[in-house]
Order: structure tokens, then sequence, then C-alpha cells
């Protein structure tokens, strides 16, 4: 992965971070009754916690998670455990490029016989195997699956009359509506450029997904007419005053709590963020499926993402580690699991409680949809470094995006000639 700001963490730092993780990891091969699942998502520590009181009473092995809440710290520590005796037992990470990134390194302990077996029990799908297949060969199982789309505030649509548009004018047209009523209709998506993708990769996917699919494996340029008009497209929104200001590092759960912003695009497990503040899905928020930029596409497309949890080939007992993951998959923790968050599952046997999510899960499973993998699983590392940077750089100067595609399109092209494939 190319050098990154974000990513750049101090000796000082990272001695501290080593110093927390514990004695409760050790070099490969040891028995242990406790894992340590280390993780990005801070905020679900209660959901966590649940899992670990079920999965205790249930393989007899506990679990402490170990949650951060600052991505580029935590992406540091786990990279450094590949060359430390301080090694997670579980760790979660993402699909794509980041996942085969660190595959390719040797760290991760392979799963090919427990997707064989889950997919002939019916606990997993073929389809989602692709995403965790580097190789040909199997590696973490679905820490979550969900998928894209905008929550809405519906309070604030009944105090205008608004209903959620089934047309992307309809939508134009809504922001409009908001605007002039002194509403902001969006808000940016993040605090941080961590999720600074999200409205490119909806434009993108909405106006041309094979463009999309073809950025994504070398065989088309940032530079493209195609993303140009995308970017000149999330420029003009901009311009309009539809989002909340870039930069506000207030979470955005707080901000469509507040009613600030009308509405923002996320994955179905920001579900779990409403829940925490005791809003309730179908009284306090709604949920639309985003409609194509371009009417005449056969399919909507739908963006879609699942995260994983893994563990490393050198983990401190492997096979306890194994033992957690094959049970993190059975339908009895995936329903705890994902009942508990609000969000759906991976495991197509659980029935989801909430039947507002229900029916989402319903309508994303339809063959009206094209799924389409979330960006920041779908560019490599290093693009995806240098966009997140570059989209980050953007929303702050919103003229600057030429200057961002060239940026990121120089990346995109060197990773490409270094690793085959592309155009």
């Amino acid at each position: 992965m190319l050098p990154s700001k974000r990513l750049r963490v101090t000796a000082f730092t990272m001695g501290a971070l080593l110093l927390a993780a514990g004695c409760g990891s050790g070099d490969g091969g040891g028995d242990t009754s406790e894992l340590k699942l280390y993780n990005d998502k801070g905020a679900w520590k209660p959901f966590f916690e649940q899992m670990a009181a079920l999965g205790k009473q249930q393989t007899g092995l506990d679990m402490k998670p170990v949650g951060y809440t600052d991505e580029p710290t935590y992406t540091a520590f786990i990279k450094s455990s590949f060359r430390t005796n301080v090694k997670p037992d579980l760790f979660t990470w993402t699909t794509g490029g980041r996942l085969k990134e660190i595959v390719e390194q040797n760290q991760v302990a392979e799963t090919t016989k427990l997707w064989q077996d889950a997919i002939g029990s019916g606990d997993l799908t073929e389809e989602l195997k692709t995403y965790y297949t580097v190789d040909g060969k199997q590696y973490c199982v679905p820490l979550n699956t969900a998928y894209w789309g905008m929550f809405y505030n519906k309070k604030l649509f009944a105090e205008h009359d608004l209903e959620p548009p089934k047309t992307w004018a309809e939508l134009e047209k809504l922001a409009q509506t908001l605007k002039s009523k002194g509403q902001v209709p969006f808000n940016q998506t993040t605090p941080t450029s961590l999720f600074s993708f999200a409205w490119f990769e909806q434009l993108l996917a909405g106006s041309d997904p094979d463009l999309y699919d073809r950025l994504s494996k070398g065989e088309a340029s940032y530079t493209d007419p195609g993303v140009v008009k995308v970017m000149e497209r999330w420029k003009s929104m901009i311009d309009a005053g539809y989002f909340t200001k870039p930069g506000d590092k207030s979470d955005p759960a707080d901000h469509f709590k507040s009613g600030e912003a009308a509405m923002v695009i996320n994955g179905t497990w920001f579900n779990t963020s409403m829940t925490q503040r005791g809003l309730k899905q179908g009284e306090d928020y709604g949920f639309f499926f985003i409609p194509n930029v371009d009417p005449s596409l056969r399919k909507r497309s739908l963006i879609f993402e699942s995260g994983p949890l893994c563990s490393l080939r050198k983990a401190p007992d492997p096979d306890a580690s194994m033992k957690y993951l094959k049970w993190w998959i059975t339908p009895a923790a995936q329903e705890k699991w994902a009942n508990a968050r609000g969000d759906v599952s991976g495991n197509p046997k659980v029935k989801v409680a909430d039947p507002e999510l229900d029916k989402v899960t319903k309508e994303a499973a339809s063959n009206e949809n094209r799924l389409i993998l979330r960006y920041f699983e779908a560019a490599p590392a290093p693009v995806l470094t240098e966009a997140l940077s570059g989209f980050d750089k953007f929303l702050n100067e919103p003229g600057s995006y030429m200057d961002v595609l060239e940026a990121i399109q120089k990346v995109n092209e060197n990773y490409w000639k270094s690793n085959g494939g592309g155009s």
C-alpha cells in the first residue's frame, strides 16, 4: 500500500498500542479458553459482548472484544501484528483488495474447508464465497453482510409532504424541495474520509455499472469521460448546497436524530447506530434503495458489502480461532448477531425479526437488482488509499476534481502495471 498520512503511526503510538493489546496473544502455539476479537467497530462493543456470552455457552470459548474507533490506527495495529508476537486471535477486515493484500503476505488462515461444509449445509452461499476467494481458496468468514441505500427522517418527510423517490429525477426534486425549505437534504456520510467514496460509487454505479466494474479491474481510466461526468454531477450537488459541511466531526446518526440532515447514504448496518440512539425504523426513520441516475439501465445498481471476520495463520491458538469462526456462521449465532444489531445476515437461514428490515432484505434479493461490490472492497488497496484522500480533498475543494482524478489514475496505472491485468 502506498504511504498515507492517515496510516502513519509513530513508534511511540504503536508501542502504546502493543502494550494495550496485553499479553493474551502469543506466538501461535497456545491453548486458550478466551479469544480476543480485535475490531474497528468500537461502537458495537455491546453486541460483541452479547455474542461472547452466547459463544461461551455454545462453544466453551470465551471472547473479549477489543474495539477501535479510528480506522488508520486499527489498520496499523493489525499489520504490526504480522511482525510481532502480539497477535489477535480474531480480527475484522474488509474483502477485496485489502484482503488479497494480507493473504498474499501469507498472514491469513485459510477457511476453504469451512466454506465447503457451510455451503453444503446451507449456512453460506456460493455467491457470497466469491468475495472471500483469493487465488481459488477461501479466507475468513462473513462478519456482516449489508446493502447500501438511503436512510431518511420520516418526520421531516411528513412535515414537507414528501415520499421516497422512485426515479433519480424525483430524488433531485426532493433535494431541491428540502433545500428551499431551509433543510439540508444529505449528510456527508462520515466525519472522516473513511466513507468519502459513498457518493462516488453510487453516482457511477447508477450511471454506468459496466464502467464501475472495468475501473475496479484496471480496465478503465479515472479520467474516462464517464467518470469525469460523475464528478461534475457530484460537484453540482455540492454547489447546490445539498450536503452538510465537510469536515464536521459529528456522527451521521447524531445529525440524523437532530434533524440537521434529512437523508444519509449508508449500509444497512447503520441501523445499529440508529437503534443505539433510541430511534425506531418505520416510525422515526425509513430506508429506500437509491434509483439509478440513468433510468434506461435494465437493473437497479445495488451497492453490496460483506465484511470478514478473520484469523491469522499464526494465531495464538489456531484451532480455537477456527472453532469460533465455524460457530460464528451457524444459524444460532447469526440470528443473535443480526437481530441484536438490527441488520441482515450472510446466513440465508436466519430470520430477520424487524418487519421493516425484512422488507429490505426481500427487496435486495430481487432479480431486478444488479449487485455492485462496494468501492472500499472493489478498489485495489493502493488505489483506495489515494482515492479516499482525493475524495476527501474534493469534498473540501469541489473544483479540484480533475486534479483528484488524475492523481488516482496515476496510482491506478502504476498498480496494474505491477500486478498484471488492466487494459
